[in-house]
C-alpha cells in the first residue's frame, strides 16, 4: 500500500462509493428514496419512544414497544456501519456532529442490556431519554435545515453584536429600576432587577416582579416597545442572509470524499474547505 493510500485512507471505488453516493448524496434518485425511508425510521421510532412514557400504553403493549424499539435500533446500527464502511476516513466521521447523533440514536438500547433495571444508581429510563436524539438526524436529510444551519453560521457575528447591545440595555435599565423601586418594591438587587428587564424585554412579563411606582411604570412601558420591537431583528438578520445564499448559490448535497463537508456547487472541480479534488458530479449517480 502506497504512502498516500495510507494517509488518505482507501480511495471510494465500486461498492463503497455506490454505497457513498445513496447514503450522503441526496441529489441522486437512490438518495433521495434511502433519506425519505430513513425520515420515516426515525419519526416511527420517536412515536415509540412517546408512546412508551405513557405508562397505561407501556404496561398494556411493553412486548410490541420493545420488540419495535430493538427492530429501529437494528436498522440505525446497520446504517451507522454503512455510513463508517464507505467513507474513507471512519473515525473523521464517527467523531463528527452526525456521527456522535447516530451513536447516540443506538447507545441506550444497547447500554440498557448492561444497566440492570433492579439495583440500579441511575434509572434505565434515563438512558431511554438519550433516543430523542434521533429528532437531530433529520437535519441531515432536510436540505432545509442545511440552509438553516448556513445562514446562522453566516450571520452569528451580527447575532452576537445584537445580543451584546440587549445585555447592555438589559444591565443599563435593570441597575436604573433597582435605584428607582427598590428593595421595598421588590427589587432587591440588580440581578433581580436584570431578570425584570430580561423577562420585560422579551414581552414574557410572568409578574412576579412588578414596579409600583409613577416612574417605575413608565421605564416598564418604554422598555415592553423596546421589546417588541427588538425581538424582530434577529428573525431579520438571518432570513437577509437566508435569501443572500438563495441568490447566490445553488445548494446540493454534494460531498467531499475527504472531509464529508457538503454543499458543493455542481461546477466545483476541488472542495471549499480542504482543497481536495471532487469526483466528477452527476445528479443520476447511483439512481
Amino acid at each position: 500500500m502506497s504512502n498516500d493510500t495510507l494517509q488518505l485512507g482507501k480511495p471510494l471505488t465500486g461498492w463503497r462509493l455506490r454505497l457513498y453516493t445513496i447514503i450522503f448524496e441526496a441529489d441522486t434518485r437512490a438518495g433521495r428514496l434511502f433519506d425519505q425511508w430513513l425520515i420515516v425510521v426515525i419519526l416511527a421510532s420517536l412515536v415509540v419512544v412517546v408512546m412508551d412514557s405513557v405508562q397505561p400504553l407501556a404496561q398494556q403493549h411493553h412486548r410490541l414497544f420493545s420488540s419495535l424499539e430493538w427492530l429501529f435500533t437494528a436498522v440505525f446500527t446497520l446504517e451507522y456501519l454503512a455510513r463508517l464502511a464507505c467513507v474513507r476516513h471512519p473515525w473523521r466521521y464517527a467523531l463528527s456532529f452526525y456521527g456522535v447523533i447516530d451513536l447516540l440514536a443506538l447507545l441506550p438500547t444497547y447500554l440498557a442490556l448492561l444497566v440492570p433495571e433492579a439495583h440500579a444508581l441511575i434509572d434505565v429510563r434515563v438512558l431511554r431519554l438519550l433516543r430523542v436524539f434521533r429528532i437531530f438526524k433529520l437535519t441531515a436529510y432536510m436540505s432545509e435545515y442545511q440552509a438553516l444551519g448556513r445562514a446562522l453560521s453566516a450571520s452569528r457575528r451580527k447575532v452576537m453584536v445584537f445580543l451584546t447591545a440587549v445585555l447592555m440595555i438589559v444591565l443599563v435599565m435593570g441597575t436604573v429600576m433597582y435605584v428607582v423601586e427598590g428593595p421595598e418594591h421588590g427589587f432587591t438587587s440588580i440581578p433581580t432587577s436584570v431578570y425584570w428587564a430580561i423577562t420585560t424585554m422579551t414581552t414574557v412579563g410572568f409578574g412576579d416582579i412588578t414596579p409600583k411606582t409613577d416612574l417605575g411604570r413608565l421605564i416598564s412601558s418604554a422598555m415592553m416597545l423596546l421589546g417588541w420591537g427588538t425581538l424582530a431583528v434577529p428573525t431579520g438578520i438571518v432570513t437577509a442572509e437566508m435569501t443572500a445564499q438563495r441568490m447566490t448559490r445553488t445548494p446540493t448535497t454534494r460531498t467531499c470524499h475527504e472531509c464529508l463537508s457538503e454543499g458543493h456547487l455542481p461546477e466545483a472541480n476541488y472542495c471549499l474547505h480542504c482543497g481536495a479534488r471532487l469526483p466528477v458530479y452527476s445528479s443520476d449517480t447511483g439512481a
